[in-house]
C-alpha cells in the first residue's frame, strides 16, 4: 500500500468528489480526523454514502435524508465494514469533512487535515478489519506527509465537540494505536 503522485491510496477505489478544493499551502497536511458514517444510521449499504459525497442522494428516499438536502461535504477514504477502501478526494486537496472546526487552537481542520470515515455509527462495534485496514493506512500517511505524527490523530468529536460524537464511544483508540505500533 502506498500514495501514489497524484495524492491517491493505490488500493483504495477512486470516486471524485466535487467537493473538495485547493488546500491554501498544500505541504500543511498535519492532522489526521477519524469520522463515522451509516446512511441511514445502522445501514450497511454503500451506496447512499456515495451519492452523498457525489452529490448524487436522492434526499426523499429516506426519510432521515432530509436535513442532507443541499449538503455538500466529502472525505478523503471511506473503509467500509468489509475493509474496503474507497477515496473520494486526493490527499493534496481540501476534503470537505470537519465543518466548523479547531484543533490545538487552529480553526479550519479541513485546511490542514485528511479525513477518514469508518462505515459505522457511535454505538455499534467497528469490525477488526477496518481497524486493521485504518491501521496500515495511518501507517502509509505518516510516512508519506512528515508534517503527520501519531499525536496528530483525533476524533471529529475532538475538532468540533458539542457538535461531533463521532468516531464515537464505540471506536477503541488502543486497537488503532495498536495497529500503528504506538502500543506493546
Amino acid at each position: 500500500m502506498y500514495v501514489n503522485n497524484e495524492h491517491e491510496l493505490n488500493v483504495a477505489e477512486q470516486r471524485y468528489s466535487q467537493n473538495c478544493d485547493l488546500r491554501s499551502d498544500p505541504a500543511d497536511i498535519s492532522l489526521l480526523v477519524i469520522h463515522n458514517i451509516s446512511l441511514p444510521s445502522g445501514d450497511d449499504r454503500l451506496d447512499y454514502i456515495d451519492a452523498l459525497f457525489c452529490n448524487r442522494l436522492d434526499c426523499s428516499a429516506h426519510e432521515s435524508f432530509s436535513d442532507l438536502e443541499n449538503l455538500h461535504v466529502s472525505s478523503h477514504l471511506l473503509i467500509g465494514r468489509d475493509g474496503n477502501i474507497r477515496q473520494y478526494v486526493p490527499f493534496n486537496k481540501r476534503a470537505w469533512h470537519a465543518g466548523i472546526s479547531s484543533w490545538s487552537g487552529r480553526a479550519f481542520c479541513n485546511d490542514y487535515s485528511i479525513g477518514i470515515e469508518l462505515q459505522g455509527t457511535d454505538t455499534r462495534a467497528y469490525e477488526e478489519i477496518q481497524y486493521r485496514v485504518l491501521g496500515a493506512v495511518v501507517r502509509v500517511l505518516l510516512c508519506h506527509y512528515p508534517r503527520l505524527c501519531a499525536s496528530h490523530i483525533v476524533g471529529h468529536q475532538e475538532i468540533a465537540p458539542g457538535r461531533k460524537s463521532d468516531p464515537g464511544a464505540s471506536f477503541d483508540w488502543r486497537r488503532l494505536y495498536s495497529e500503528i505500533e504506538l502500543v506493546g
